[in-house]
């Protein structure tokens, strides 16, 4: 069964304004959630109870809600690990 992959308006900015490389390898890396939404390397945001977080070429993380009952997951925010998290 696969999931819905959408994006936060607000997340979807983010993106827009990265280089391109960092841009196609979050692209390619969101749409691969869509079969597992849980890969390896994925962590849950402590004190979330639907938030997971992965890695992007090292330095960028993609945080994004899973809502198994509707099979849909959603980025909420994208950008460097220095800044995601505020």
């Amino acid at each position: 069964m696969s999931y819905e992959v959408g994006f936060k308006p607000s997340a979807l900015r983010e993106v827009r304004k990265l280089d391109e490389v960092t841009r196609k390898a979050i692209i390619s890396e969101v749409e691969l959630l869509a079969d597992n939404p849980r890969p390896d390397g994925c962590k849950k945001l402590k004190g979330e109870s639907n938030l997971y977080r992965i890695r992007i070429l090292g330095n960028y993380r993609v945080v994004y809600e899973i809502q198994d009952r509707r099979l849909i997951v959603t980025v909420v925010k994208v950008g460097h690990r220095r800044d995601v998290y505020q």
